[in-house]
């Protein structure tokens, strides 16, 4: 469940860790050699350096920014019910969470796929579908198509709020990759939870989404998600925009 958050997303927890303030913050009296080759001395203490690092994430700034404002200029939509999860294992012996039981068997779950469809807007879901699975996806996202496509309604979207914030890091301060990193914990669980896996040994009862109850609940916790996603999402949006008005070339 957790490992997901550090092995996919390559992000150590010793990174996780380490404190950073963000751009344009004096730490009074600090010496900048105990922070790093990204920190500047200054008469009143240590600060980033962040032209410096932004001569090299600027891109990424720009594609953040780009992708977290389409997004949010969308409506949410709670419809997918986690599908993803299934079309991952969909008419495959060969499935990524071996280790672990299935709560149906492999019929059981090709019937729950061919009878509820499947809705995945998120490219990074989309790519680890089987190949038997993705043309019953009602899109067919691309990573050019991501920011046409992306919206905050999505837990993969919602989710990965914490791995723009930690790309940006030193850059974004460590406050700000934490709370995404929390967000991120909470949809990991009701991710997992949504899924064919029976993870009842880790003490996480399956959301059955096979049933109307579940696909209920499962629509209450998206909607959740994404109150919660709004206002990160935003912070994040903010801080780039910032970074990227503070470097800008006079010239532009």
């Amino acid at each position: 469940m957790e490992d997901f958050l550090f092995s996919y997303y390559g992000y150590s927890p010793g990174k996780l860790r380490k404190w950073h303030p963000g751009a344009d913050v004096v730490l009074v009296d600090a010496d900048a050699r105990d922070f790093g080759r990204d920190y500047l001395g200054t008469a009143e203490g240590a600060v980033l350096d962040a032209s410096s690092l932004m001569a090299r994430r600027r891109g990424t700034a720009e594609f953040v920014a780009e992708l977290l404002a389409a997004a949010a200029g969308r409506p949410a939509q709670f419809g997918c019910f986690g599908m993803h999860e299934w079309a991952m294992v969909y008419r495959t012996r060969e499935v990524r969470h071996s280790a672990w039981p299935m709560r149906l068997g492999a019929e059981e779950i090709a019937q729950v796929v061919e009878s509820r469809g499947v809705r995945c807007s998120h490219f990074d879901a989309f790519r680890f579908f089987t190949p038997e699975a993705r043309p019953l996806n009602v899109l067919q996202p691309t990573r050019e198509r991501q920011a046409e496509l992306e919206q905050p309604g999505c837990l993969h979207a919602n989710m990965d709020l914490y791995k723009w914030a930690f790309k940006l890091s030193p850059l974004v301060s460590s406050e700000l990759v934490a709370d995404c990193f929390a967000l991120a914990r909470d949809i990991r669980a009701v991710d997992m939870r949504a899924s064919p896996y029976d993870l009842g040994a880790l003490g996480h009862e399956p959301i059955r989404i096979e049933t109307p109850d579940g696909r209920a609940e499962y629509a209450s916790e998206q909607r959740g998600f994404a109150e919660r996603a709004q206002p990160l999402r935003q912070r994040l949006t903010d801080a780039c925009q910032r970074l990227l008005d503070a470097t800008r070339s006079p010239s532009v």
